[in-house]
């Protein structure tokens, strides 16, 4: 069998020639190994956690992390190994963490200060082998696009569901915030009224800006609808701060795909009663160590409080929940749920939501009506 070999501009090519039913193919072929991983077993299918090893990481000696993430299907077994540069103190990388959908209350932290962050890039480096069912090699691919296309396309798996989307913040904007402004556009452009990227300095927006305004790639998304409007903001903007806090406050939908070391703004701005007035939906893609936070564990706390009523996985007895693609690994890893002293009562996988959601639809086929409430949640609760 030969062997297919794919450069990242191989990889990026594919990606970008990939039309809005293929993204939907793809979300659900990604839904349903996540659902086998969260609910299946060694007698069932390969893609089961118990078949999924948990990823190893080394410490260089100049403070890099590089990642080993084996993985392994009913045909094929891979091994994605990447290199992420140390993040600074407070720096505005990748790999699908968490996602929520918040309100929030509490105390008030200074926020990250972009402009003070490190100029290297952050871009996760390094490639995805893999084998067929005998170990016999079948690829060997470039894994800088890929990796920052696969968090995107996981972070949108809840997005789709959201009932109200015309406000979206993304903080970063390298690869990991092209893609998901990408795939938001290519699912929901023509509800989206504002696209609002937050980033340390404005000189690093500028190339994800340049594309999206004159890139002929980009040239169907970015006039998806006449309400359609981008804008850039910056640390080192004078009024920062005030616009930082009404973007926030406005925003439907929160992409935060930075390796911040520090909350990227107060608490107060989603938990204050004004804060409180809507549902957000948040996805937190940047933290990959317990020290790294990019929302303030205050946020989390308050999302998963006994006020909240919603019980939609198979631990919780009440209170809310934090969405995640992994229980343990994010109870490992994730800076935020580690902060925020989040138990596995307060955590669900996404594979169990697809699991409530299938039995709800048989429920419906069944004459019943479903479960209205988690449907809510999925559009409109945090």
């Amino acid at each position: 069998m030969p062997l297919t070999v794919l450069t990242d501009f191989d990889v990026r090519s594919l990606l970008l020639s990939l039309s809005r039913d293929d993204i939907v193919r793809l979300q659900h072929n990604l839904a349903d190994a996540l659902h086998d991983y969260s609910t299946g077993t060694q007698d069932t299918t390969g893609c089961c956690s118990a078949n999924q090893p948990q990823r190893l990481s080394i410490q260089g000696r100049h403070g890099q992390t590089t990642l080993f993430m084996p993985a392994n299907t009913n045909t094929t077994t891979g091994m994605k190994i990447v290199s992420l540069v140390a993040p600074s103190t407070s720096s505005i990388a990748s790999s699908s963490r968490s996602s929520i959908t918040t309100q929030a209350s509490a105390s008030s932290v200074p926020s990250a200060d972009p402009s003070t962050t490190s100029s290297r890039s952050t871009t996760p480096r390094g490639s995805l082998t893999l084998l067929d069912s005998a170990g016999t090699p079948l690829g060997f691919i470039n894994a800088e696009e890929l990796t920052a296309f696969r968090t995107a396309l996981a972070s949108t798996l809840l997005f789709s569901k959201r009932s109200r989307v015309h406000s979206i913040i993304v903080f970063g904007a390298g690869k990991q915030a092209y893609w998901h402004i990408r795939l938001a556009l290519l699912l929901r452009g023509s509800e989206i009224h504002h696209v609002n990227v937050i980033n340390r300095s404005f000189t690093g927006a500028q190339p994800l800006m340049r594309d999206i305004y004159k890139s002929e790639e980009w040239a169907h998304l970015r006039n998806a609808n006449s309400k359609l409007r981008f804008s850039a903001l910056s640390g080192d903007y004078g009024e920062y701060d005030r616009l930082l806090k009404e973007h926030v406050r406005d925003a439907d939908v929160l992409f935060m795909c930075t390796p911040s070391t520090s909350p990227l703004f107060p608490a107060e701005h989603l938990t204050s009663t004004e804060g409180r007035k809507k549902g957000r939906y948040i996805s937190l893609i940047g933290s990959y160590q317990p020290h790294m936070v990019e929302l303030h564990p205050e946020v989390l706390k308050q999302a998963v409080a006994q006020e909240h009523k919603h019980h939609h996985h198979r631990h919780a007895e009440k209170g809310g929940v934090v969405v995640v693609d992994s229980l343990e690994a994010c109870m490992k890893e994730a800076g935020e749920v580690i902060q925020a002293g989040l138990g596995s009562e307060n955590l669900v996988e996404v594979g169990e939501l697809v699991m409530v959601k299938k039995a709800a639809m048989k429920d419906i086929e069944m004459g019943g009506e479903g479960e209205k409430g988690l449907k809510r949640w999925l559009e409109s609760g945090n």
